[in-house]
């Protein structure tokens, strides 16, 4: 079709959802390049994590801005348009019972109507394997000025950029369509950037319902969440557990002595769930949890560009190896002695930032929020938790198991593991 139907598409679709209150902020050209370039990537989450886009809170202006951004960048790769009616989007209603941060605005207006959202989505066809295909995948979504699921105050209306969670992913995948442009693949590449992630992994729900391909066709689906924050060459590798030789291609394309940790684990708090929900081998990159998580700090200049770059480079190699002929992967369902449960965005929050690699016993925190409930109870950084309202938990998954039954404003108590010492404190939801 004609290459520029989708951009036309997209910005009469832009100011549908904007309105004329909100203009869009000049987006930086894509540059089309052979080869994946830290300054490419900064340039993409500068401009996700910018003031200007509020945030990108699914259904608000912010957002529809940045599917734009994607959308165009697609179009400049050469990328063929995957959603529906011939253009770059999927669009999807969030309901008021998903909406636990409304947009900016006359909120009571906004709450009496379903909000439209949209994933952004693409296809490289290949040249040999045209039937064949892979998925790579990140949310572009965030908190917008905060609300529910901020680890910040919630009382103060601070925009929420997510340069790591997850201008960092979605950078990800721009800078992948755009290597795999030039360089062809003999399978079908499929590129999707899903909104709703944050209110509960709507988007990639939504997709996999709606699947634009034959899902018995799909051949693996590759997840970026927070990979922009790579300290000490560490990596973490979800969902090995669900193709028997995700191991292997995962160690093969490590030339870059990253310092890479997996898990069998198919599903978590990110979209690639969504896809192992489907029987679909998955992977999910993650480059571990900080201080920033979930707070206004989580800035693009927080992003290490040069770290992510290698994280992108392995993806890039895994993809190339699953490309060649005969490299197909099987299904495998994690035991259920190493699958873990979805984390579920509801009931309360303790204001802390989980440790999403550790792998002992309890729940270990790299972040407190000074005004949250565990700020005041007196938790500390580094503090593992090991109990939670007198109930033992061995896990993050049974810690927002347990949340997810409290009432904010209960009393109770948190028993933490402080070294050598246990402490139980009483705690205020």
């Amino acid at each position: 079709m004609n290459g520029r139907t989708p951009v036309l598409l997209a910005f009469m679709f832009f100011f549908i959802s904007c309105g004329p209150e909100q203009s869009s902020p000049e987006a930086p050209q894509a540059r089309l390049s052979a080869t994946i370039e830290p300054g490419d990537i900064r340039t993409h989450i500068q401009f996700l994590a910018s003031d200007s886009l509020r945030g990108r809170a699914t259904g608000t202006a912010g957002e529809a801005i940045a599917a734009n951004y994607i959308a165009d960048a697609f179009n400049q790769f050469g990328i063929a348009p995957l959603g529906e009616d011939d253009t770059y989007f999927q669009p999807f209603t969030v309901t008021t019972d998903h909406l636990h941060n409304p947009p900016q605005g006359d909120t009571s207006r906004q709450r009496e109507r379903p909000l439209l959202s949209r994933n952004v989505v693409g296809i490289i066809n290949g040249s040999e394997e045209p039937d064949s295909y892979m998925i790579i995948g990140a949310h572009y979504d965030h908190l917008g000025t905060g609300g529910y699921g901020s680890l910040a105050n919630r009382r103060r209306n601070q925009i929420h950029n997510g340069a790591d969670d997850n201008a960092s992913g979605t950078a990800g995948i721009l800078e992948l369509a755009q290597y795999f442009s030039v360089n062809s693949p003999r399978k079908s590449l499929v590129f999707v950037a899903f909104s709703g992630e944050e209110i509960g992994l709507l988007g990639s729900q939504h997709f996999v319902d709606q699947l634009p391909v034959p899902a018995e066709q799909v051949e693996a689906m590759i997840n970026l969440d927070m990979i922009g924050r790579l300290q000490d060459n560490k990596l973490l590798i979800f969902g090995t557990g669900s193709a028997e030789r995700w191991e292997q291609l995962i160690a093969e394309a490590n030339t870059d002595s990253l310092q890479i940790e997996t898990s069998a684990d198919g599903t978590g708090a990110s979209d690639h769930t969504s896809f192992y929900n489907k029987q679909i081998p998955v992977l999910h990159y993650f480059t571990g949890t900080h201080g920033d998580y979930h707070r206004p700090t989580d800035d693009a200049g927080q992003i290490n560009y040069d770290g992510q770059d290698k994280v992108l480079e392995h993806v890039r190699r895994v993809i190339q190896q699953l490309d060649k002929p005969g490299s197909e992967l099987t299904f495998t369902e994690v035991p259920a002695s190493e699958q873990q449960k979805g984390i579920s965005m509801k009931g309360v929050t303790l204001g802390v930032t989980p440790d999403y690699g550790f792998d002992g016993t309890g729940m270990r925190i790299t972040g407190v929020n000074a005004g949250g409930p565990a700020g005041r109870a007196g938790l500390r950084s580094g503090d593992v938790i090991i109990k939670l309202d007198g109930q033992p938990l061995k896990d993050i998954y049974e810690y927002m198991e347990i949340l997810g039954g409290l009432e904010e404003g209960e009393t109770g108590t948190v028993t933490v593991q402080r070294g050598e010492e246990e402490l139980t404190l009483d705690i205020r939801f």
